[in-house]
């Protein structure tokens, strides 16, 4: 008369998004009450009513005949959704329990609405409308009920005796009783296991984004987002894009290198790579890889501001690192390094091949093409502390960066010679109205931005510089 609740076989984690796929894909197994079982169950209830209702003179004789109906329709509704063309129809499972609440109903009316065995009816309905349907369901079949045990009593009429015998009542409520407890069962061990299952999936959702942020140490942040986040695949694919591409290595590090153990050079390194790197990404920087001492960086991919602004982000960027290179070049000399580090740049803006290269097991995002020479020609040849930049990159930030010709040069893969143009500062920071200070002496530096500087830390780096300078005059004093 009714079916069982929805028939859950597995529940599938997803446990976090790795461009387009999954890396755990977990299945928990939940224990189903088909709708063929469940329907037998009510069906059987129903007929166990029907046969101590009439025994006991409460239904009519002819009533028995829905006893064979009883235990039938389960197989044939079984038939009906699974071997014919009905499989393929939308909701059919719904549509199966409507037909349920309207042989229901009419059962309900053919026993002239005996109180408990009609309750019973209803309540095996009902309950089984909430579970498979929800709300909506529920309304749906209880207007079909209605309408059908409406139409039933009107043309049978009601009987004489709404109450029906000890017996009868007693194996109804029973009958009621076990097919609501045995779908309750199902219906829990469904919700432990969809429970379990949750956890699971969450569980494997934190280890995969553990994972994904460790990998994403291998990646420029920008490349990262945008794989993990499904907006570019991972597979073998270019495009031409207009970029600023800069390289940077540190003048005197081979020298260094003899000097030091290799763990105190690692680490010095790494500290210098870790510094420059958030002064990339600061300006919004593709890292693109590290090679000895070497940095290369590029502006326009994945995500672009247009070439103007991508080259002058470049720019400004090599300018900071520039300055910051003073400051940890301070710090090295305090910690027992005397060879004076100095970082050189080059940077070019042009077209170049950018996107994964390599093979399918195995590839790397990077870019290629003649503007990637250049501007690795230009770090090579450009002087400790100086900035190179090409004759393209100095026409996108001429108006507010100040830059010196250089004259031209000679980069295989050009036809004709290429002008160059050193960096001097940003305008802005240029002449007696300048933001900044710089001064760096043996066992003194500073750089000062006055328009980054907060009034509460403008007392504290006067208080600093005031007890420098009290300092310096009483040495001179003793002297």
């Amino acid at each position: 008369m009714m079916s069982a609740p929805a028939e859950l076989r597995s529940v599938t984690g997803n446990t976090g998004k790795l461009g387009q796929g999954d890396i755990y894909d977990h299945t928990v197994a939940i224990p189903p009450m088909p709708d063929y079982n469940g329907r037998i169950l009510a069906y059987t209830a129903t007929a166990a009513i029907i046969v101590t209702g009439v025994l006991q003179d409460v239904f009519p004789q002819l009533l028995l005949w829905m006893v064979a109906g009883a235990l039938i329709w389960p197989h044939l509704a079984h038939v009906l959704t699974r071997r014919t063309f009905l499989r393929r129809s939308a909701r059919i499972r719904q549509k199966m329990l409507f037909l349920d609440c309207i042989i229901g109903g009419s059962f309900i009316g053919l026993i002239g609405l005996i109180a408990i065995p009609s309750v019973s009816v209803v309540l095996m309905l009902m309950f089984s409308c909430l579970i498979v349907g929800g709300v909506r369901q529920w309304l749906f079949g209880t207007a079909l009920m209605s309408a059908a045990m409406a139409a039933t009593v009107a043309a049978t009429g009601t009987a004489t005796d709404l109450e029906a015998p000890l017996l009868t009542s007693i194996v109804a409520i029973l009958a009621t009783g076990t097919y609501i407890c045995v779908t309750a069962y199902y219906s829990h061990q469904q919700a432990r296991a969809l429970l379990l299952a949750k956890t699971q999936i969450q569980n494997q959702r934190e280890q995969s984004i553990a994972l994904s942020h460790k990998l994403s140490k291998y990646l420029s942040p920008q490349v990262w987002q945008s794989i993990f986040t499904g907006e570019r695949d991972v597979r073998l694919e270019t495009q031409r894009k207009k970029l600023a591409v800069f390289f940077s290595d540190i003048k005197g590090f081979t020298e260094l290198s003899e000097e030091m153990e290799p763990e105190a050079l690692t680490e010095l390194l790494n500290h210098y790579f870790n510094e420059m790197s958030e002064v990339a990404l600061k300006y919004g920087g593709t890292i693109d890889k590290f090679v000895g001492d070497s940095i290369m960086v590029f502006f326009g991919d994945p995500t672009s501001r247009g070439p103007r602004e991508d080259a002058f982000a470049c720019v400004s960027m090599a300018i900071e690192m520039r300055k910051h290179m003073k400051i940890m070049r301070q710090k090295w000399r305090s910690q027992g390094i005397k060879t004076p580090l100095e970082i050189r740049m080059g940077i070019s803006t042009g077209y170049t091949t950018v996107g994964n290269f390599g093979a399918e097991n195995r590839m790397d995002y990077t870019i290629i093409g003649k503007e990637v020479n250049l501007a690795s020609r230009l770090e090579s040849l450009a002087e400790p502390g100086e900035i190179l930049v090409s004759y393209e990159t100095f026409s996108l930030i001429k108006d507010r960066i100040m830059c010196r010709d250089k004259g031209e040069i000679t980069v295989k893969g050009f036809g004709k010679p290429v002008p160059i143009y050193e960096v001097v500062d940003f305008r802005r920071d240029m002449g007696p109205h300048r933001s900044f200070l710089e001064h760096e002496h043996s066992g003194f530096a500073m750089y000062l931005d006055s328009d980054k500087v907060t009034e509460r830390e403008r007392k504290a780096i006067l208080s600093a510089l005031e007890d420098a300078a009290d300092r310096l005059r009483q040495e001179d004093d003793t002297e």
